[in-house]
């Protein structure tokens, strides 16, 4: 039976298999989580991103999908990188931020992950409501877990207490 649940934290301290970057599409850093994942993980994630860029992700890694590197010095042994879509109050991108999930754990269960530690993807600088962003995140992966018995455990890593709540209420709903 896999475990879901919601802690405040730094995901760079997530002692899981995957942890998951809130990346952007060209996979060589930025700000925010991203920004912080290859910090703390040092040069080998960003030697293996480049060399994605390089091989299979020329134009970059496209919204709504997923791929795995090194977790380099973190805790953790792979990081999955996915790409959030930037929210809009004209177009509907809510499935572009399922998807994000979706192949993320699509992605946890080809390299045989059995821990998953996730932000909340787009609702930092891309602008998603959080109340939405953990809507989504949790019926999402509630979804997927009832098709797939893996993970066995999906944890929601929240850097604010704002955030924490909104999942929490998510899990609850």
């Amino acid at each position: 039976m896999t475990r879901i649940e919601a802690v405040r934290g730094d995901i760079t301290r997530e002692h899981v298999d995957a942890v998951v970057n809130a990346a952007n599409s060209s996979l060589l850093g930025g700000g925010g989580v991203d920004g912080a994942i290859h910090r703390a993980g040092g040069p080998a994630i960003l030697a293996e991103c480049r060399e994605l860029r390089r091989t299979r992700l020329p134009d970059g890694l496209p919204t709504g999908d997923a791929v795995a590197t090194t977790a380099g010095r973190l805790p953790a042994r792979w990081v999955i990188h996915t790409v959030g879509p930037v929210h809009s109050t004209r177009e509907d991108r809510s499935a572009l931020l399922a998807s994000c999930y979706r192949r993320s754990l699509e992605v946890a269960r080809e390299l045989g992950a059995r821990s998953v530690a996730f932000p909340a993807v787009s609702a930092g600088v891309y602008g998603w409501p959080m109340d939405d962003a953990a809507r989504i995140a949790v019926g999402t992966v509630r979804e997927e877990l009832d098709r797939h018995a893996s993970p066995e455990l999906v944890r929601f890593v929240l850097f604010s207490e704002p955030a924490l709540r909104e999942f929490e209420a998510a899990l609850r709903g």
